[in-house]
């Protein structure tokens, strides 16, 4: 149900984070978790192995992306390992991800370089490597290092906007507003839980506002229809 414009104009929208999260966890248990998240339960927790498996799921859904990344780690998890697969055998194993000749590549390139010297949970060491930007450096370094960091893709980005919680025109811009807003102890979570919830709760298209569990904390900014 959507407030109407009377009472959004004299309400004052407010943030408990920690008990709007707490309501999402449990909101979102029905559906498939976050797929480095999922990677990392199942044992796939290294940083070779988050790195790979976030270059992989760049512009792919994770639908996709997790079976493609544990069909190249059933060949390599071990830089080493991967050194011995040729750039053609790893685009290969990972064809149904996009841009599976350009990721094998990189791939390749962070395997020599992870053999030569072990990667480091740091996030501008991580940057540096080809195809790695701030959202898969985050991401790492939360999983793989639990180092307090915030991986913004797409559905962080347009939830906490449409809450209202920040007001921001690129996921860049949110991660900065964000880490000065959200207390660290959630940085990590906050992809792991937002992820699933703007994909099958808080949609891009016709978000499911009658049965969301913190609605009443949500301006619905840019939301015209809804479920």
């Amino acid at each position: 149900m959507r407030l109407s414009s009377e009472t959004f104009s004299s309400a004052k929208i407010k943030y408990p984070i920690a008990q709007m999260l707490r309501k999402i966890r449990k909101a979102i248990v029905p559906f498939p978790k976050a797929m480095l998240f999922e990677l990392a339960e199942h044992g796939y927790d290294s940083l070779f192995e988050q790195i790979v498996a976030c270059m992989i799921s760049i512009r792919t859904f994770d639908e996709t992306s997790l079976p493609v990344s544990l069909k190249l780690f059933k060949k390599a998890r071990t830089p080493k390992r991967m050194l011995k697969l040729s750039v053609q055998e790893i685009a290969d194993a990972i064809r149904q991800s996009t841009f599976a000749e350009q990721k094998a590549a990189r791939i390749k390139v962070i395997a020599e370089a992870s053999a030569k010297k072990p990667l480091e949970a740091d996030f501008n060491k991580l940057t540096e490597l080809p195809g790695i930007g701030p959202k898969c450096a985050n991401l790492v370094l939360g999983i793989a290092a639990g180092i307090p960091a915030i991986g913004v893709d797409i559905h962080v980005h347009r939830v906490t906007n449409r809450w209202g919680y920040v007001s921001a025109t690129t996921p860049e811009k949110t991660l900065e507003q964000i880490e000065c807003k959200l207390p660290k102890k959630h940085w990590i979570e906050i992809n792991e839980l937002l992820v699933p919830f703007g994909k099958h709760i808080c949609t891009g298209r016709l978000p499911k506002c009658s049965t969301c569990p913190v609605l009443v904390n949500c301006e619905q900014i840019g939301v015209t229809k809804h479920l």
